[in-house]
């Protein structure tokens, strides 16, 4: 049982700097009266602010913090579970929000959104709508049981008989089928991985048996082939290694042409230097008689002997000219030689350098042919070690079979539970034993508020309704004030129903001007009687305008205003 001892808070809404405090347990029966806008509304937003961090009227949550002040917006209640204190602090500028147990601060998450659940799911044990069913009925926010939807209509209903475990369980199912199926398929994907493995395996030691040997030969073939392409190679090497011998052995007789051939160029080039120097020199005493230079004559004698010197050397230098011609001729026949020569070496010497590179060629396709004949070597004689290998093969393809299978039986367990936990399956069984209680003690509270009709809810949480007037009526058929009933029996039958079932049961019941909306004077009266003489260890907040029912409550609260700020006149 949540047994609510007080709230308090300050900057909140009409509220000033100072706290306001409100003792759930000081008295049964309690009206908190005052004009409109005085704030006396404000304990309801405070209380669902604090649990569940919205108001319960429709307001922004930045319109909770007083505009007046603009921060230190803060709210604190206090509730017993099980004979552990709780304190919740939950605040706006600055962002509060702190639970206490046993005066020692809880864990706090990084995520505030994180601790919000573990108040409601693990602490409260309810969320907003069920605690709006069971704890309060208002006027302005609050949306009466017959006007849920049917979904919101279970998951109150899954509150109360604490039956929500139920739908957890489902969803944990439902992830755990969801992982199943897909744990169901890699194991497929194993499965045909495996197989794959098996059927390789048995191809290749097959392969072993009928192709190795084969294979083998035809390998050595190759290899045949290649040292015979080896020999003839070497063979037009060594021929070719006999004639670039030959040819340097010619060589070295025209060796030393060129730079003969230098040396007779030079002195031809003497000789033709001379040869002009004598034919000047036999012009100018053949065309002279005087000096041009002195204009003295030169003496005959003298010209006659120069002209015939001349004549004599030139003579013998035209004997010596074509004599070095015929040197230069034969040298620059034998440079020819020695140029054709060393072309025909290094030709030579190429056809050697590519016969080395065919060889090695071969050499090296040769190693590799025989490092592959070595390999299928091995693997045939290794035949055992493969078959090993098909055996181990073989075996992890039947441990996937069993997992796939064991994997199958436990999705089939787990799929029979899942639909017993949907909404048609153990949790409808446990609301149709509930449901006579339910509609029993709903009609015995409309009997006490003096309306008879025979109200029923179905395991869908449909209602039918039958009324000495009418057969067939629905909710929506009733005034109001019937309505206000209805909606009175139910609050007070979820009550009673968390009472005897102990799941969310609570001491606190408040109601937003009931007898100001559409209650009539008698219903007024009956549920008066009804909240002082049938409800038992509870105690009753009503929030009205009307000052007349003072005598009616233990304890009234006066909210009043003073300089635009809420606070409490007497109680």
């Amino acid at each position: 049982m949540i047994t609510f001892q007080k709230i308090r808070w300050k900057n909140f809404l009409s509220t000033g700097d100072h706290f306001t405090e409100v003792d759930f347990r000081k008295n049964a029966t309690n009206l908190i009266v005052g004009t409109n806008g005085t704030g006396k509304s404000t304990v309801l937003d405070a209380l669902t602010f604090s649990l569940f961090n919205k108001p319960f009227r429709k307001i922004n949550k930045s319109q909770l913090i007083n505009s007046t002040n603009e921060r230190g917006c803060l709210v604190e209640v206090e509730f017993c579970i099980n004979n552990k204190e709780y304190r919740v602090l939950r605040g706006i500028k600055p962002n509060v929000f702190d639970i206490i147990v046993d005066g020692t601060p809880m864990h706090k998450e990084a995520d505030d959104r994180i601790m919000q659940k573990m108040l409601e799911e693990n602490i409260l044990k309810l969320n907003y709508k069920s605690f709006t069913q069971i704890v309060i009925l208002g006027s302005s926010a609050f949306v009466p049981f017959m006007q849920l939807s049917g979904s919101n209509r279970r998951e109150v209903i899954e509150d109360l008989l604490d039956i929500r475990i139920f739908s957890a369980m489902n969803s944990l199912l439902r992830e755990k089928l969801k992982v199943q199926k897909e744990e169901i398929l890699t194991l497929d994907l194993s499965k045909d991985n495996v197989k794959d493995k098996v059927e390789m395996q048995e191809t290749f030691i097959k392969e072993l048996e009928t192709r190795g040997k084969q294979r083998i030969e035809e390998k050595e073939g190759k290899i045949n082939l290649l040292e015979g392409e080896i020999q003839e190679t070497s063979d037009e090497t060594e021929c070719l290694m006999k004639d670039v011998e030959m040819f340097n052995n010619d060589l070295e007789n025209f060796t030393g042409a060129n730079k003969k051939l230098k040396k007779l160029n030079t002195l031809k080039g003497q000789i033709t230097q001379k040869v002009a120097t004598i034919t000047k020199e036999h012009k100018f005493f053949t065309d002279n008689t005087v000096c041009p230079t002195c204009t003295q004559d030169i003496e005959e004698e003298f010209r006659v002997n120069r002209i015939a010197d001349a004549q004599t050397r030139a003579k013998e230098l035209q004997t010596g000219y074509r004599e070095l011609e015929d040197a230069i001729q034969k040298e620059e026949e034998r440079e020819h030689q020695f140029t054709k020569l060393s072309k025909e070496i290094t030709k030579l010497n190429n056809g050697i350098s590519k016969n080395h590179t065919i060889i090695s060629g071969c050499n090296r396709q040769i190693r590799d042919l025989e490092s592959e004949i070595q390999r299928l070597t091995d693997q045939h004689a290794n035949r055992n070690t493969e078959q090993g290998k098909l055996a181990e093969f073989k075996e992890n393809l039947q441990q996937v079979f069993k997992k796939i299978a064991d994997k199958k039986h436990e999705i089939m367990y787990h799929d029979f539970a899942y639909s017993l936990l949907k909404d048609d399956g153990v949790k409808t069984k446990i609301i149709k034993n509930y449901l006579p209680l339910i509609n029993q003690q709903v009609n015995r509270y409309l009997q006490m508020m003096d309306f008879y009709i025979n109200f029923k809810l179905d395991e869908g949480f449909n209602e039918s309704i039958e009324s000495p007037i009418h057969e067939k009526f629905s909710y929506a058929s009733f005034s109001e004030g019937e309505k206000m009933r209805i909606d009175l029996a139910l609050l007070f039958t979820w009550r009673e129903v968390a009472r005897v079932k102990n799941s969310v049961n609570t001491n606190l019941l408040i109601m937003d001007e009931v007898f100001d909306s559409s209650l009539d004077a008698l219903g007024t009266d009956e549920f008066l009687k009804i909240i002082r003489f049938v409800i038992k260890d509870a105690n009753v907040f009503v929030i009205s305008h009307k000052t007349e029912l003072y005598d009616k409550f233990a304890n009234v609260i006066k909210f009043e205003k003073v300089k635009g700020f809420s606070r409490i006149a007497s109680s």
